[in-house]
């Protein structure tokens, strides 16, 4: 129990890290992008920095959730809080996809109304604002994405996604404003329905991954064989009659029958059965609880 409670610290450092430089990052680029668009009159890099502006909003979301869900166990919460990480996860969705079918409505607005020869040709600046958005947004995406997998987060997964759709929101920025530049206005909501598609992808899978941690999905079958395979190489242990295991949020829950010997007493069992629940708490971090059963042959 003590290398969990370990773990989860380490997890909780890690996280809250990671939104805190997003954050920093986000909130300076933010101010950039809706400097640029006002100086160089871009509509389109206005919007997209209101857009990175709300996402400090989403990160600030992410660390309350992973900061309430490696709270400890108590008498109302015995199985702990690890759930309200997938809360936070559900919630970034849903604002992803307001944020999707925000995007579409206003650029299939403009497509409908025709009315391009009314609209401002934004200047250089709005150009160069755009390119240092994707780079910057698309750089958290990875920076983000690779903590979020090494701690197993679904709501810094989450943020990650959200980084990856301003990076995806500002090429359509800079599509947009050049084509508006090389005279084909209609390129910028154009482009915008097209990301407002992948944004809407991205919320539909992060909503799909922390549902599947609320109801107990059972972990994926690799993970699920090597336990197994740990577990026939323990001394004493004949074959297993059964293993269920469920995901817990971002921990996994095992519960495992085990045949041993009949002949031996059942203090020897007891052995068995303890070093069997050592090995895969051990061997596997994302194991919080592991119930070992052993039943005679």
């Amino acid at each position: 129990m003590s290398n969990h409670k370990n773990s989860n610290s380490t997890r909780e450092d890690i996280a809250i890290k990671v939104s805190r430089n997003s954050i920093i990052v986000t909130l300076l680029l933010s101010i950039f992008k809706l400097t640029a668009g006002i100086v160089a009159s871009s509509g389109a890099m206005i919007s997209d920095g209101v857009h990175s502006a709300s996402d400090v909003l989403s990160t600030l979301g992410v660390m309350l959730g992973i900061k309430m869900s490696h709270k400890e166990a108590d008498k109302e919460h015995p199985y702990g809080h690890e759930r309200l990480e997938c809360v936070v996860a559900i919630i970034l969705s849903v604002i992803l996809t307001i944020t999707a079918l925000g995007i579409a409505q206003v650029g299939l607005r403009k497509i409908l109304s025709r009315n391009y020869g009314n609209l401002t040709i934004p200047g250089t600046l709005a150009l160069v604002a755009a390119i240092i958005s994707i780079i910057a947004q698309e750089a958290l995406y990875r920076y983000t994405k690779t903590n979020a997998d090494k701690i197993n987060s679904g709501a810094l997964l989450a943020d990650a996604w959200h980084h990856r759709t301003d990076a995806l929101s500002s090429v359509g920025s800079f599509i947009g404003i050049f084509g508006a530049r090389l005279g084909f206005p209609i390129l910028d909501p154009l482009a915008s329905i097209v990301i407002s598609i992948f944004i809407l992808k991205a919320a539909v899978e992060i909503f799909k991954d922390a549902i599947d941690k609320m109801v107990d999905k059972s972990c994926d079958k690799a993970l699920e064989d090597e336990i197994k395979e740990l577990v026939l190489e323990q001394s004493g242990v004949i074959r297993i009659r059964e293993m269920k295991t469920r995901m817990f949020a971002n921990v996994i829950y095992v519960d495992l029958t085990i045949i041993a010997d009949a002949n031996k007493t059942l203090g020897e069992g007891q052995v068995v059965a303890d070093r069997v629940h050592d090995k895969i708490e051990k061997k596997f971090e994302l194991v919080k609880h592991i119930d070992v059963h052993v039943h005679p042959d």
